[in-house]
């Protein structure tokens, strides 16, 4: 699949940001108590000026409607949604679709008091410009997802999708996590981020770092001619030894010091 060029969403930090927080691929579900309760003491606790949740904050999203109903799925959705409104009076809260939730909307986040950014978007903190992006769309030889992921993410699609009944649209979120699950059982190798095109993002976006989640390896990767790309920790606490991690840019004077924290030390 021939990769596009994106539109480039910018975002400036406010004057009086000093310290900003990134996570994703929490994957949250009420199956994992561990990894959601380690989620709502991070909110409470970090002294983060601003979170941002970049993609696959749930393990599934199947319409903002389904808030409203009174299944056990819909009763966890909004305790979540709650936990987001009440954790948005300290921080300003941030959340970019990924691959699992892209369905979460704009009513959804208004409930959250949290503001929906655009896949790629441009970060201006400390006097510089980061790139944020999930990083699906970066994973060039992944071309079965791709393919399903430029069919999902069209107007039509999700338009027919939302208008079949929430509990079918339940069943049919329980089959692809069934199949995702067998995928990782598999032991198939996923594909990872396509060098040559992040550098082709951050030269476009006139950026230096990208900073994004989806292929769960987190590491730093050096693109050449000063750029990189950090890639953030998927979260499970259910996991031998248990995995979660925060990505923290903190602005002290005219620095910006770039670390990255284990849960007791994200404060």
């Amino acid at each position: 699949m021939t990769p596009t060029t994106p539109r480039y969403a910018e975002l400036h930090a406010p004057a009086h940001w000093r310290v900003v927080d990134f996570i994703s691929d929490l994957h949250l579900q009420a199956s994992e108590p561990h990894t959601v309760q380690a989620w709502r003491d991070y909110l409470a606790g970090t002294r983060a000026d601003a979170v941002f949740m970049l993609g696959d904050l749930f393990e599934v999203w199947v319409g903002d409607d389904g808030l409203d109903g009174e299944d056990e799925d819909a009763r966890f959705e909004r305790s979540c949604i709650q936990a987001l409104h009440t954790a948005s009076a300290q921080h300003a809260l941030y959340f970019l679709h990924g691959n699992r939730d892209f369905l979460l909307g704009a009513e959804a986040a208004r409930r959250a008091a949290c503001t929906l950014l655009d896949d790629p978007t441009v970060l201006t903190f400390g006097g510089r410009r980061w790139l944020l992006s999930h990083g699906d769309a970066l994973c060039l030889d992944d071309h079965d997802y791709l393919a399903f992921r430029a069919q999902v993410r069209t107007t039509a699609w999700q338009q027919a999708f939302l208008a079949q009944p929430l509990a079918q649209r339940r069943q049919i979120a329980r089959g692809l996590r069934q199949q995702s699950e067998e995928r990782k059982r598999s032991g198939v190798d996923y594909a990872d981020v396509d060098a040559p095109l992040a550098r082709q993002w951050l030269q476009q976006a006139q950026a230096a770092e990208l900073i994004h989640g989806h292929t769960h390896k987190p590491a730093d990767h050096e693109l050449g001619a000063g750029l990189r790309r950090r890639v953030l920790s998927d979260w499970d606490l259910e996991a031998q030894p248990p995995r979660a991690e925060v990505l923290r840019l903190q602005q002290t004077g005219a620095e910006v010091t770039i670390q990255r924290l284990p849960l007791d030390r994200a404060r």
